[in-house]
């Protein structure tokens, strides 16, 4: 049986832990308490669970030796032999808890979510899926119970999306749908074909976790904000006021526009919003990227040129290129039935680091080839 890792770092940082919450001053930050608390708690479960993974394997290893031994008693044998299944039971079941809690766990996955749409290859085609996606994203988000707030938008002359910007808020809304970040094509007959040949275009998705104030900071001087009219379907629908804002970051020239709202106001938070979660994805990447040489990550790299799924609709089949991951349920998921999906995108992803903690190799799943 493969030895847990060391369990010595983790009773360092509870003792630290420990230390702080014995100073007088521990309570005067409420927040800060009750986050030290709940992570000295889940310190101290793991290490009770390694001590009695450590008892259980002394109690095993004695068994197989009593089971062993030629000398020994022979009802002894038989009480060692009933209680070894039960014995090597909860020792797995321990080891799995206990490398769980191991991993390291995001700092950014229980953060809301910034998610952008773009139409890629296709033209009309293309903006139509993504108008597609935007539905399927924001049904799975009601499905549980969060709430999907628009920021910015363009339509097509069809209906569909150049690009629309929502912002998800609700419980783990990050740890959920950050392995969403990639290429989607589509390969469908599209309603502007005539004769009824099959179609491939792509969407881009891009997922960034909602950036706080202490995660980014921003010099005012690094802005230049401009304010425009925005524009409308005409009639009453036309904003007479410069409430459209384009924010332009100096240092990095990404540039952020919002026009949704009617107030000027609100139209800069929310372009405010997008431009920190975008800074702090930046920089992310710049990090990630150092260890890129070394272990390119299969799952979750958001790496835009990735094509990570296909949406086939004549064979009424999805594909996930990442894990192997085929499912012949369309029409379910673009109703926001992405559960299943977002579920083996999450175990590929455990499995992988599981790999890493325990020294072994990881095998990621075939991706499949450009003709599936």
């Amino acid at each position: 049986m493969d030895q847990l890792p060391e369990i010595f770092p983790f009773e360092r940082r509870r003792d630290e832990l420990d230390a702080q919450m014995a100073e007088p001053s521990f309570y005067a930050n409420p927040r800060k308490a009750a986050e030290v608390s709940r992570e000295q708690q889940k310190l101290q479960q793991l290490i009770s669970d390694h001590r009695e993974h450590a008892r259980l394997e002394r109690e095993l290893a004695e068994a197989s030796a009593l089971l062993k031994d030629p000398a020994g008693d022979a009802d002894l044998k038989e009480l060692a032999a009933a209680e070894v299944p039960e014995l090597q039971r909860r020792r797995e079941q321990l080891r799995q808890a206990v490398l769980l809690a191991m991993i390291p766990p995001e700092p950014t996955d229980s953060r809301n979510t910034v998610m952008e749409i773009r139409a890629g290859t296709g033209g009309d085609e293309a903006s139509l899926f993504a108008a597609e996606l935007y539905r399927m994203y924001a049904k799975y988000a009601d499905n549980r119970g969060w709430k999907v707030q628009p920021m910015s938008s363009s339509e097509s002359e069809r209906g569909g999306f150049k690009e629309v910007i929502f912002l998800i808020t609700g419980s783990e809304v990050y740890r959920q749908l950050k392995f969403e970040s990639g290429v989607h094509r589509v390969q469908r007959v599209p309603v502007t074909e005539a004769n009824g040949r099959i179609h491939t275009s792509t969407v881009t998705v891009a997922v960034l976790p909602e950036a706080e104030e202490v995660d980014v900071q921003i010099d005012p001087q690094d802005l230049e904000i401009t304010v425009s009219r925005a524009s409308g379907p005409g009639g009453q629908g036309v904003n007479t006021t410069d409430s459209a804002v384009q924010i332009l970051h100096k240092p990095t020239g990404l540039i952020v526009s919002c026009a949704d709202e009617r107030s000027q106001l609100k139209n800069k938070a929310r372009a405010m919003t997008v431009l920190r979660s975008r800074l702090l994805q930046q920089r992310e990447e710049e990090e990630h990227a150092k260890y890129a040489a070394e272990r390119r990550s299969q799952i979750g790299s958001g790496d835009r040129s990735e094509r990570i799924r296909t949406y086939n609709f004549p064979q009424n089949r999805l594909t996930d290129h990442r894990i192997g991951l085929t499912l012949y349920n369309l029409p379910q998921v673009m109703e926001g039935g992405i559960a299943p999906i977002i579920a083996a995108l999450q175990k590929a992803d455990y499995e992988e680091k599981l790999a890493a903690l325990t020294g072994q190799a990881y095998a990621p799943p075939r991706p499949r080839g450009e003709d599936d």
